[in-house]
């Protein structure tokens, strides 16, 4: 990890509280990338998915076409449906909308989720344990998204919006763990600071 991550000097002050909690977070994901517990899991679940006869549907899941992950562009629909349902969800009379974008929101992660184990099949180690949490993670938010939508359909949509915003949260540290393992590949390292 890089030891430049607190940006304190005598002429800048004192680290603020983004600082220390960008510093922290970076210190968790790279115990998280040495962390060698789950190796064995990994290992045996990306050599599972690679050995999947897909064919031509394995480029197009990986994005070959578009030059670039596909992944990242299908958990627009998910992540879309379900922010915009948070956003309604303090709008009065917009129960029927906030039900229906969690719905097609839930309905959007098969496609994003095998699109996202495909690409995490080829990541070397340390990526690799950073997306088995972010698939954690993904779990959790669908988990809470499918409570919220039950919630919703029985007619309790206060209870809904629990689910809901627990699920936002869930998605919240699943893009961030995403996010570390996009720039991870593109960079190779932590950012300097």
């Amino acid at each position: 990890m890089n030891s430049r991550i607190l940006h304190t000097s005598p002429t800048a002050g004192p680290a603020t509280a983004l600082d220390t909690a960008s510093a922290c977070w970076l210190k968790s994901l790279d115990r998280l990338e040495r962390t060698t517990v789950a190796d064995p899991v990994i290992g045996a679940l990306q050599r599972a998915i690679r050995s999947l006869p897909l064919g031509g549907v394995r480029d197009l899941l990986r994005g070959r076409p578009l030059g670039h992950p596909v992944h990242p562009v299908l958990v627009q629909v998910p992540i879309g449906c379900w922010l915009s349902a948070s956003v309604l969800d303090v709008v009065p009379g917009t129960h029927h909308a906030t039900t229906t974008l969690t719905a097609v929101g839930l309905a959007g992660v098969g496609p994003a989720a095998v699109a996202g184990w495909v690409d995490w099949a080829d990541l070397p180690p340390e990526q690799a344990r950073v997306g088995l949490v972010h698939a954690a993670s993904n779990v959790a938010a669908v988990t809470c998204y499918a409570a919220s939508l039950v919630a919703r359909l029985r007619g309790r949509p206060a209870r809904g919006r629990l689910w809901a915003l627990s699920g936002m949260a869930a998605v919240a540290v699943s893009g961030a763990l995403g996010g570390h393992v996009a720039y991870r590949q593109t960079v190779g390292a932590h950012p300097a600071a």
